[in-house]
């Protein structure tokens, strides 16, 4: 079976995706913020993956993502 690198980073942004849609839980205070700011690293993370250029050679499997701005 081969390791398909484009369809690993789809999943990803569709994770990222997932993450920004979904709603918030009815919580209040400060689990609700705890969950609000656990979503928002959870995005990025999933993001940053989701834009990264993958690349498989010799087994190892290389990320590579551009945070420069803009």
């Amino acid at each position: 079976m081969d390791f398909d690198t484009d369809a690993m980073v789809a999943r990803f942004r569709e994770r990222a995706q997932a993450v920004k849609d979904r709603g918030l839980p009815p919580v209040e205070g400060p689990e609700r913020q705890r969950f609000r700011e656990q979503a928002q690293l959870d995005y990025m993370d999933f993001a940053m993956i989701g834009d990264a250029e993958a690349t498989l050679e010799d087994g190892i499997l290389t990320l590579r993502v551009d945070l420069r701005p803009r």
